[in-house]
C-alpha cells in the first residue's frame, strides 16, 4: 500500500520547495519517497531542481492532473515498479482547483485498494494572499485570479502557510488564526520550506484523517477557464556561450529576472511565477525565481561564477498576453547578455494560453 500526497495551490506559493523539503524529511523517517511535478506546458525548471535533491523524480505535463488524470496514475505505477517507493507527492499546477473532485475522490473510488490518498494540502503565500485580502478590503470586484485562490483554500484539508519567515511573527499569527476562523473544516498549519522551521507541523497532518473531503466547490467553470486564461505561460531554452574567457550563469540568470520584474512592474502584469535555470558545460547549474512584479530575484541554487557555456530554460507565467511576454523576456535576455559578457541563441519561444479545463473525472462525495 503506498500513500499519496496531493498538493495544490496558486503559483510562486513553494509548492515545489515544500515538497522537496517534505520529502527529504519523510526520507529521514525511513520511507521510500519519489515526487511528481506538474504543468500546463513542457521543459520544467522545477524538474531539475528536484532531481539535484531527490533520486525518485517524474512529471507530467501538456496539462493538470484533472485533464492529465490517466497519465497521474501511470507515472505513479511507474515510481512504484522501478524504485520501490510507498510515498508520492505530486504538486499539480498552479492554476489549477476543484482537485478533490476530479484527483482525490477518483484515485480512492478507483485505486483506493493499492494506494492511501493523504489529505489534499493547499500550499499558500502570505503575501500573496495579503494582496488578494487588501484587495477585497477596499471594496474592489474579485478578480478571476483572486476567485481562483480562494477556490483552492475552499477544498483544501490541509491550509500549509508556507514562507512564514517572510513575515513578522505577530502578522503570522494573525494569519493563521483567520484561515481557521475562515475555513473551519481545514488543518491550517504554518511553516517554511526554504528553512525547514515548523514543517513538522505539516508532516503530522497529512498523517491525520481529511477534514475536508466532502467539501463540494461552487465553481464556475467559465470563470475557472477565464482566470487560467489571463496568464501567459511561455517556456524558452537559450544556448549560453561565454564572450570573453567566462561568465557567471547566476548574475545572467538574476538581470533577466530583474529586468523581467521591472517590465511587469511598469505594465502592471501580475507575476504569477517566473524562474529560470542554467546549466552550464561542467554540469553545474544555477537556479532562480521571482513571484511578484517589481520584486528582487530569489536565490534557489547557484553556479560556479565562471562557466564557457550552458543551457538555459525560463518559464514565465505572467498575467498578459503571450506576445508582449515573448517580447519582455527577449528584451530581458538582451540586457543580460550585454551585463554579463554572453552570447545566446533561443528557441521559439513557446508562449499559449491555457485551454478550456475538461477534467476526466468529476466525482460528487457520494460517488466516491
Amino acid at each position: 500500500m503506498i500513500t499519496f500526497i496531493p498538493l495544490t495551490g496558486f503559483l510562486g506559493a513553494g509548492k515545489t520547495t515544500t515538497m522537496t523539503a517534505a520529502a527529504l524529511a519523510l526520507q529521514e523517517q525511513g520511507r521510500k519517497v519519489a515526487v511528481i511535478t506538474n504543468d500546463q506546458g513542457v521543459e520544467l525548471v522545477d524538474t531539475k531542481l528536484v532531481r539535484s535533491k531527490l533520486d525518485s523524480v517524474a512529471e507530467v505535463t501538456g496539462g493538470c492532473f484533472c485533464c492529465k488524470f490517466e497519465d497521474l496514475v501511470e507515472a505513479i505505477v511507474a515510481l512504484v515498479a522501478s524504485d520501490s517507493v510507498d510515498t508520492v507527492i505530486a504538486e499539480a499546477v498552479g492554476s489549477c482547483t476543484d482537485l478533490q473532485a476530479t484527483v482525490v475522490r477518483p484515485l480512492r473510488q478507483y485505486y483506493g485498494d493499492d494506494m492511501v490518498v493523504a489529505p489534499l494540502t493547499t500550499v499558500v503565500d502570505p503575501l500573496r494572499h495579503q494582496a488578494f485580502a487588501r484587495a477585497a478590503e477596499r471594496g474592489e470586484p474579485e478578480s478571476d485570479l483572486s476567485y481562483l485562490f480562494r477556490q483552492q483554500v475552499t477544498e483544501a484539508d490541509v491550509i500549509a502557510v508556507n514562507k512564514l519567515d517572510t513575515i513578522k511573527p505577530d502578522r503570522a499569527e494573525e494569519l493563521l488564526a483567520s484561515l481557521r476562523v475562515s475555513n473551519p473544516k481545514a488543518t491550517v498549519v504554518g511553516y517554511s520550506a526554504t528553512t525547514g522551521a515548523h514543517l513538522e507541523t505539516l508532516l503530522e497532518a497529512w498523517q491525520a484523517p481529511a477534514t475536508n473531503e466532502d467539501v463540494v466547490l461552487d465553481i464556475d467553470y467559465d470563470r475557472y477557464a477565464a482566470a487560467e486564461a489571463q496568464l501567459a505561460w511561455m517556456n524558452q531554452e537559450l544556448g549560453l556561450t561565454a564572450a570573453g574567457d567566462g561568465f557567471d550563469a547566476t548574475a545572467w540568470a538574476r538581470t533577466v529576472l530583474q529586468e523581467l520584474s521591472a517590465w511587469a512592474a511598469e505594465h502592471d502584469a501580475v507575476i504569477g511565477h517566473a524562474k529560470i535555470t542554467v546549466e552550464t558545460a561542467d554540469g553545474d547549474f544555477a537556479k532562480l525565481s521571482l513571484t511578484e512584479s517589481g520584486a528582487q530575484a530569489t536565490l534557489d541554487r547557484a553556479a560556479d561564477a565562471h562557466a564557457t557555456a550552458g543551457r538555459a530554460v525560463v518559464n514565465a507565467r505572467v498575467a498578459c498576453e503571450p506576445d508582449a511576454l515573448d517580447a519582455a523576456v527577449a528584451e530581458a535576455v538582451r540586457a543580460a547578455d550585454l551585463a554579463t559578457a554572453v552570447i545566446s541563441s533561443a528557441t521559439t519561444p513557446v508562449s499559449f494560453k491555457p485551454s478550456y479545463p475538461r477534467p476526466v473525472h468529476r466525482l460528487a462525495p457520494a460517488d466516491a
